[in-house]
């Protein structure tokens, strides 16, 4: 069997709001629903504790971020790449 196997793991991309913490982040992920009685389309977001090992993620920087084991008490996210670097006002 050569054939990559596919990953039950959830994958997200957001931004990073918070990089304050030792080996951790704080990433907005920010998607768009239908209202299901009105039908508009609205912002819907959430915020995930996500582990950084080595600190490289900064602030405002896109990401993307795996499901994975608990890590601590609020994370069960690992951040796993780096999708765009912020930029600088």
């Amino acid at each position: 069997m050569t054939e990559a196997k596919t990953s039950l793991k959830r994958t997200l991309v957001g931004k990073v709001v918070s990089d304050k913490r030792a080996k951790t982040v704080t990433v907005l992920i920010e998607r768009r629903v239908k209202h299901e009685l009105y039908g508009k389309i609205v912002a819907k977001s959430s915020k995930y504790h996500a582990h950084d090992e080595k600190g490289e993620y900064k602030l405002g920087d896109m990401i993307e971020i795996t499901e994975s084991r608990p890590i601590s008490k609020t994370k069960n996210w690992v951040a796993t790449r780096l999708v765009q670097k912020a930029s600088l006002v």
